[in-house]
């Protein structure tokens, strides 16, 4: 790995404050940029994730431990796991640093996060603000070599992006030359992962599903030949139900269904050494509070309640990443929840990764959509730090 020397380089306390794990800095010392981390992890109580499909308060939401966890067993998520996706501070990675006294652009933003705890990042793209040191565009090699020094300079290691998955299919020269370019960016970042932050598709007609499938096998290849895992994350939407069955509409497609998930049906037909999943584990309890009933193929309703974790649980080393985004319980909004900062809301994370286990092999990334503000220019990186914080005090519950 290239050594660089750079003015910004933390020294002293903050050196100090940034110094790698011990895992960490053996994989630095030996030069690995390459390590696959694969997940196993066990179902969450459908009973306590499901509260709002019933109208009940979450069972186990009000036990979640808020304080520092001394004496309560082990760290639930280490150090060296705990992450951040960058779509989080946006505002930051965005703002003038001509304009402002606050963390400006990604350097001063990778600083501030550090100081923070963070030890990981997901990238949703390599935009910054022009007068930003290297620039406003970052996504070249020359950019990904600055990003990497930044990366160093502050001990934390880039996870993952939210970035170019071709449009095209079958694919375009062009598409499938940038779609390269992006897995060259990958690497020189040092990334096990990369990925989007769509769904493979918006359709709920299988053939479609079949379509994105062929599609993402195709990418999956190409990426693995270059030591990436291609990742897709999704909403709501693609934990609905798939339309499979019953009467074909004026367009001869089938109108209800054999009670298969669309992302459980993507699942089973792509290759599980080329396509991996990041679950947000929010949309996929707001996906609980929506879609748990479905129209069978007699016309009858039947309930099937999703329980995410039991996703994760079936298909368990195809979920190498996370979304660990928070939710207060809203029935009138018909999600079912409202976004808050990680640790603040009712999903029990406590619960969550106790059961799933593994910690080591995954990594959650706190993501909250709102936390930049048009009045309070500080506060997602503010909320950045509450959300560590939080889930630095995850502590396995002592029986």
């Amino acid at each position: 790995m290239t050594s660089y020397s750079d003015p910004s380089r933390p020294s002293g306390a903050d050196a100090a404050a940034l110094t790698d794990t011990p895992d960490e800095a053996l994989r630095r010392s030996l030069g690995v940029g390459r390590r696959r981390f694969l997940s196993t992890c066990t179902a969450v109580a459908a009973g306590a994730v499901a509260a709002p499909v019933f109208g009940a308060a979450p069972a186990l939401a009000h036990g979640r431990d808020h304080g520092h966890g001394h004496g309560r067993g082990q760290v639930l998520v280490p150090p060296h796991k705990r992450g951040i996706i960058l779509y989080t501070v946006r505002d930051a990675t965005a703002r003038d640093p001509l304009a402002s006294d606050l963390p400006s652009g990604f350097r001063e933003v990778f600083k501030q996060l550090a100081r923070h705890g963070y030890r990981q990042v997901e990238f949703a793209g390599y935009r910054q603000h022009a007068n930003a040191p290297g620039g406003d565009n970052l996504e070249t090699v020359e950019g990904a070599r600055l990003l990497r020094r930044w990366l160093d300079d502050y001990g934390l290691r880039a996870q993952g992006n939210h970035g170019f998955i071709p449009s095209s299919w079958p694919l375009t020269a062009a598409d499938k030359d940038t779609f390269k370019k992006h897995l060259e960016i990958a690497n020189i970042l040092g990334m096990d992962h990369m990925g989007t932050g769509g769904d493979p598709t918006g359709s709920s007609y299988q053939a479609d599903w079949d379509v994105a499938a062929d599609k993402w096998n195709a990418l999956g290849e190409i990426a693995r030949r270059e030591g990436i895992k291609l990742y897709t994350h999704n909403h709501d939407s693609a934990y609905g139900f798939l339309l499979d069955q019953g009467p074909l509409d004026d367009q001869g497609r089938p109108t209800r269904s054999s009670g298969i998930r669309k992302l459980e049906y993507f699942l089973k037909v792509t290759d599980p050494k080329l396509v991996w999943l990041e679950m947000d584990i929010f949309w996929a309890h707001v996906a609980q509070y929506k879609f748990h009933t479905y129209t069978a193929p007699d016309g009858s309703t039947r309930e099937n309640v999703f329980d995410p974790a039991a996703l994760v649980t079936r298909y368990n080393k195809r979920y190498p990443l996370f979304h660990a985004k928070d939710g207060v319980v809203d029935t009138a909004n018909g999600m079912g929840w409202d976004m808050v900062p990680f640790g603040t809301g009712d999903i029990d994370y406590t619960t969550f990764f106790s059961r799933v286990g593994l910690s080591n092999y995954r990594n959650p990334m706190v993501e909250d959509d709102n936390s930049p503000s048009a009045t309070d220019p500080a506060q997602s990186l503010r909320e950045a730090k509450i959300s560590y914080d939080n889930m630095a005090a995850l502590r396995r519950r002592r029986h």
